[in-house]
């Protein structure tokens, strides 16, 4: 594994969180334990779509040990959460949509007593039709889910005039594309603890990528006050977007207030998968068309999206996708249409690359297809429609100039040029196939335009010495902590002993935004960009009252203040200056960098990728091995060295399940796989031999937006690149993700079988 990069040696140090990760020693919020604590346990629907007739929870209150049951006539306030639409019921009392809905909820002291309690709560249903897709949820006369009915959101855009487009066009390829539900998969499950204080207030020990809108949505559900509720959400044992909504948060605030006593709340895996977020399953109709140079003319494109029982993000999502289908190209017609729709399934929300994934599998595929029919190198193809560095994002939008796309095209043509072939064909074991593929991608950051997407954050030096920096975002895993700590010393000038980072805590951080959609990067770079220089004038204007000098000849470095004539002796110590003023300090806010043009939804920032795949294929089994995965990323400047690495190898691994093994499969409304010992991951046996990852860290000269986050466009184009390599190995094109090795081996034909029986 290697990072082709120039990176400076500051840039790569360690995690300041990792040693205790490694060593088991941190505390994570579902490690938390008290003496006094209750245990809470939620109560889900047996069906993905009945009637509630009634709830006796009378048995289960005798049990011994049980402190509190509560249904939703116990809420207090909004019986309702959803980060933009509230449409989910913390309690179902009229109607359950899917199997994760809860019921009930019960504090006792113990697991066992808790669990136990459940099973004596008795639910009367009257069973109701299951509506299993988006196609038959829009049928006519299909039973409504929610009271506007079960298309949740469409949305789309067009230019040019498509048919005309179409006509122009010598060569067409028409194809359906069929993405899976795909579980998020972190280690730590939701989870951790509430606890009511002595002054009425609440404070939230619990897993989340959004602390301030976890406290705005629990204030309406408890019928609170924001500013009594504290939420506490680092760290965290993964998240991936699935921790992005409230989960067990609710349930566990509800009865701690109940019981005036801490509550625990820890979801067993099988909970999780019932009740957490998924990946959306999408179909993906493309109809692309070029002429006989390889310029495509026209491009139509319609989505389909199930997002499940509930709204969580699946407008956004959908958005994503929209925007992002006709990627790092320019075509001259394009149309592009997209429907999420409720069903009783799962609900589908937020998840690592927002839609990216799945709209990017199916135009790749069109790419490589378009480029058969043409006789024409694939990347040649890519080369003649590449967006260049001032054209217009998708939507019409001006973006941040960048020549990223052609960097990473570059990248990959010179990959294919270096390449040694690797043997198409083993002497002594003829059933093996080789092939590698290729395949692009471009990435928005941010939320869009039109979506609240605050940013900011406050250093000053505390009574202790210590220059304190604070963000209101979490880390969930991703390291941002080592982003923060590189940032700060290089632009302050400080030493990391003399930092203090504090995120995560809503009592002790200014609002700033959440863990998402690959901002934190960018937001803590703008932030100290924002920050350092009254911060550190302050500094060094302290200083030279105190040293009776021009505050132009101090500078500040490790430990305190430093003359520029004299740079090995320090005049002052980072302590000693707050003893003299104790104001010094500096916040900033502002908004996540969006396109001027007041398009929906519309991104500004891009990150690119070049993916290029290397696999074997066991034409016995359909077993496909991924031998080398080499990743090119456009993202500017690296921060630090191992969290770029983490973040495009694990987003790169990630993707290798999403193409070769995850699926979370519902047939008729209920999971096939519940746990790790049926749905597949990706285990260290599955890493490719050869893992790499090159970054271009250069920005257009008038570039003002300093370093891009990377924690999803590691994983976007992966699946494509491993498709095409498995086509050239095989000859035969898969549309549809995981990869089926019945599928594989049923399309290879009986002639191909029966050669490499032949040979045994």
């Amino acid at each position: 594994m290697r990072l082709r990069s120039e990176i400076s040696e500051s840039r790569k140090r360690l995690r300041p969180d990792g040693r205790e990760k490694v060593t088991g020693k941190l505390t994570y919020l579902t490690d938390l334990y008290s003496a006094e604590m209750l245990y809470g346990k939620v109560l889900r629907s047996t069906y993905p779509h009945a009637k509630i007739i009634s709830v006796d929870v009378s048995e289960a209150e005798e049990l011994p040990g049980v402190k509190a049951i509560l249904t939703a006539k116990d809420v207090p306030g909004l019986n309702g959460f959803g980060i933009v639409t509230p449409d989910q019921p913390v309690f179902c009392d009229q109607v359950v949509r899917y199997v994760g809905d809860a019921i009930a909820a019960v504090a006792a002291t113990s697991l066992e007593v808790a669990e136990k309690a459940l099973d004596l709560i008795q639910v009367e249903y009257v069973v109701l039709p299951v509506i299993t897709s988006p196609e038959e949820a829009l049928k006519e006369g299909a039973p409504s889910l929610h009271k506007n009915g079960n298309l949740l959101h469409e949305t789309g855009f067009s230019y040019g005039q498509l048919d005309k487009g179409f006509q122009k066009c010598r060569y067409i390829v028409e194809e359906m594309y069929q993405l899976p539900r795909q579980m998020h998969a972190y280690m730590e499950t939701e989870g951790g603890m509430v606890v009511p204080e002595e002054d009425g207030s609440l404070t939230v020990y619990i897993g989340t990528q959004h602390g301030y809108k976890d406290r705005f949505q629990l204030s309406r559900i408890l019928n609170m006050e924001e500013t009594k509720i504290r939420i506490v959400s680092s760290p965290m044992g993964g998240s991936f977007g699935g921790k992005d909504e409230l989960n067990v948060q609710p349930y566990a605030a509800l009865l701690a207030l109940k019981t005036n006593l801490p509550v625990k709340m820890h979801n067993k895996r099988t909970e999780s998968v019932k009740a957490g977020l998924k990946r959306h399953p999408m179909k993906i109709k493309m109809k692309t068309g070029a002429d006989d140079s390889g310029r495509i003319i026209a491009h139509q494109v319609e989505i389909m999206a199930d997002t499940g029982a509930y709204s969580s993000l699946g407008p956004a999502v959908l958005d994503f996708a929209v925007e992002h289908a006709t990627g790092p190209y320019v075509i001259q017609n394009v149309q592009v249409k997209g429907k999420s729709v409720f069903t009783n399934n799962g609900v589908s929300g937020e998840f690592r690359g927002f839609g990216g994934n799945q709209v990017t599998f199916a135009l790749e595929g069109q790419i490589e297809r378009l480029a058969e029919q043409l006789n024409l190198c694939p990347l040649e193809l890519r080369r003649l429609n590449i967006r260049q560095a001032e054209d217009r994002g998708s939507l019409g939008q001006r973006i941040a100039k960048t020549t990223g796309a052609e960097d990473v095209l570059a990248v990959l043509i010179n990959e294919a040029n270096l390449r040694k072939e690797r043997k198409q064909q083993r002497k002594d074991k003829p059933w093996l196939k080789y092939g590698a593929g290729y395949a692009i991608t471009m990435h928005g950051g941010g939320l869009g335009y039109g979506r609240l997407d605050p940013a900011g954050g406050r250093i000053a030096l505390n009574k202790q010495g210590k220059i304190e920096i604070s963000f209101g975002f979490e880390e969930f895993g991703q390291g941002v902590l080592a982003v923060i700590e590189t940032i700060v010393t290089e632009e302050i000038g400080c030493h990391v002993e003399d930092l203090t980072i504090t995120i995560g805590d809503t009592s002790k951080v200014p609002s700033s935004g959440s863990s998402t959609a690959s901002r934190a990067t960018s937001m803590v770079w703008h932030t100290v960009q924002r920050l350092k220089r009254p911060f550190v004038q302050a500094l060094l204007e302290t200083a030279a009252k105190q040293l009776k000098v021009q505050k132009e000849m101090l500078t500040i470095g490790a430990g305190g203040v430093y003359r520029l004539d004299s740079p090995k002796q320090r005049q002052l110590s980072f302590l000693q200056l707050t003893k003299i003023n104790r104001e010094m300090s500096a916040t900033t806010k502002f908004d996540f960098p969006t396109t001027p043009d007041p398009i929906d939804s519309g991104h500004f920032l891009f990150t690119f990728a070049g993916v290029k795949a290397e696999v074997e294929v066991d034409t016995r089994t359909g077993k496909v091995k991924v031998l080398q995965l080499h990743q090119t990323i456009s993202a500017g400047p690296v921060v630090n060295e191992l969290g770029y690495l983490g973040q495009i190898e694990g987003g790169g691994m990630m993707a290798l399940g999403y193409s070769l093994m995850e699926e979370a499969a519902i047939v008729d409304g209920h999971y096939l796989t519940d746990n790790f010992d049926t749905y597949l991951i990706p285990t260290i046996c599955d890493i490719p031999d050869e893992l790499t990852v090159e970054a271009i860290e250069k920005l257009d000269k008038d570039d003002q937006f300093g370093p891009r986050g990377v924690g999803e466009i590691g994983t976007v184009a992966v699946a494509p690149a491993i498709i095409k390599a498995v086509e050239q190995a095989t000859g035969v094109w898969l549309n549809q993700l995981p990869i089926s090795r019945e599928r594989l081996i049923s399309s290879m034909g009986v002639e191909e079988e029966l050669t490499w029986i032949k040979t045994m």
